[in-house]
């Protein structure tokens, strides 16, 4: 196993998805890749609240989504095949913003807000929490992750990184911190995937559209890859347990999705029909809002280690 580095610099940095930009690196199944990531704001929000310079600005016409980093190609991959992120550490940087207001880019407003407020965090490595600036004393306990992990679609041209898809993207599933697997259909060769948007902590659904958006000193994955499985959609194994997820218009069409998936592995776990598995399901399954914020919202289904034995 190889341990590759990729930082953030005006060549390892997109703001798309597009089967056509040159990989920033290509590694072999098994190689560990350490990333540094910009925030969403690509480093903006940083400079107005904290004086830190923006380290990219990105070319508004092309790069109009989050910050990834990447693309990393996977030697040997192929439509078809899965590709295993194991997510190791993860180091937030010292600092994040929240905002919420407003949902302009929605239709419905979860939280019925007028005005808006944003609150920027100092954040505290050792005690593990995030802090007002301001000096209110508004603590937050940290729970990093990142927002967007995912491989490139096979669609051609730019595409923007705010929905999730099948092959992964704009997940923003709080529960895929260090030491969860991540799974990923693979749609084109090499894979292409890009990891960005560091969250220091969130809600399920993400109610307000951010976490507590931050860079990321260090993100370690391993990336592997399965020419074993056979997956619709991601499906992950975390501290909390397995979660599908599943992506819609609206939380129904997530919800089957989801829990579709739940069944699938169930199925292919226990020796379960697909109605006996829709039995235990309705006993031991959680459904979580994963988000509702990025037009194609999510939710995820949670089978806890301790749900049921058999």
């Amino acid at each position: 196993m190889t341990v590759h580095h990729v930082d953030v610099s005006p060549e390892t940095v997109r703001g798309r998805f597009n089967r056509d930009l040159p990989p920033v690196l290509t590694i072999d199944p098994g190689d560990t890749v350490v990333y540094q990531t910009l925030d969403a704001s690509w480093g903006y929000l940083g400079e107005r609240a904290f004086g830190r310079p923006q380290q990219i600005k990105p070319n508004r016409e092309i790069d109009t989504g989050h910050a990834l980093t990447g693309p990393v190609a996977v030697g040997g991959a192929e439509p078809g095949d899965i590709l295993e992120v194991h997510i190791g550490t993860l180091t937030p940087g010292r600092w994040g913003w929240t905002w919420a207001g407003p949902q302009k880019h929605r239709a419905r407003d979860y939280l019925g807000l007028t005005d808006e407020a944003d609150i920027a965090w100092n954040i505290d490595l050792d005690r593990g929490v995030a802090t007002d600036s301001a000096g209110r004393g508004i603590q937050i306990s940290l729970h990093p992750f990142m927002g967007v992990m995912g491989n490139c679609p096979a669609e051609h041209g730019d595409l923007p990184t705010a929905p999730p898809r099948r092959v992964g993207g704009n997940l923003d599933c709080k529960e895929l911190v260090s030491g969860s697997t991540l799974w990923l259909p693979v749609e084109i060769e090499g894979a292409l995937f890009s990891v960005g948007d560091g969250h220091g902590a969130q809600g399920d659904g993400e109610a307000g559209s951010t976490g507590i958006e931050c860079p990321m000193e260090r993100v370690e994955l391993t990336l592997r890859l399965r020419k074993d499985m056979t997956l619709e959609a991601p499906r992950a194994e975390t501290p909390a347990g397995t979660l599908t997820l599943g992506f819609g218009s609206d939380l129904d069409d997530a919800a089957r999705e989801a829990l579709s998936g739940m069944l699938d592995y169930m199925t292919e776990r226990y020796p379960l029909t697909r109605a006996e598995a829709g039995v235990i399901a309705s006993l031991a399954v959680d459904l979580h809002i994963t988000q509702v914020v990025n037009g194609t919202v999510g939710v995820h289904a949670l089978l806890r280690p301790d749900a049921f034995t058999m």
